[in-house]
């Protein structure tokens, strides 16, 4: 178990999950994230809140499975990642993508 107070909020949330059914979720106010295995859903939920300045009603969290990857004759593993979608109280609001 790797201790909290040893992660960073940064190091925590890698990077937001853009795929047709994480933009579906947007209309309910639901993010998607890729986030650190470690991390529980309390830490997850003050990252966030901190990161983004909102204020985070229900977190889900799921570990995807392992995915073979294969190069030539060579097979290996993709690396493993925990999911979690977000669901944000009325009037937050995070901005995924940028407006030039």
């Amino acid at each position: 178990m790797i201790n909290s107070s040893s992660h960073s909020n940064r190091n925590i949330i890698k990077y937001p999950i853009i795929t047709d059914k994480s933009t579906r979720l947007l209309e309910n106010n639901q993010y998607s994230f890729t986030v650190d295995r470690y991390s529980n859903k309390v830490i997850i939920k003050a990252a966030i809140e901190y990161l983004f300045n909102v204020k985070v009603i229900k977190i889900t969290t799921c570990h995807l499975p392992r995915k073979k990857k294969r190069v030539g004759k060579y097979i290996g593993w993709k690396p493993r990642y925990k999911k979690v979608i977000v669901t944000l109280s009325e009037g937050s609001m995070i901005n995924l993508f940028t407006e030039n």
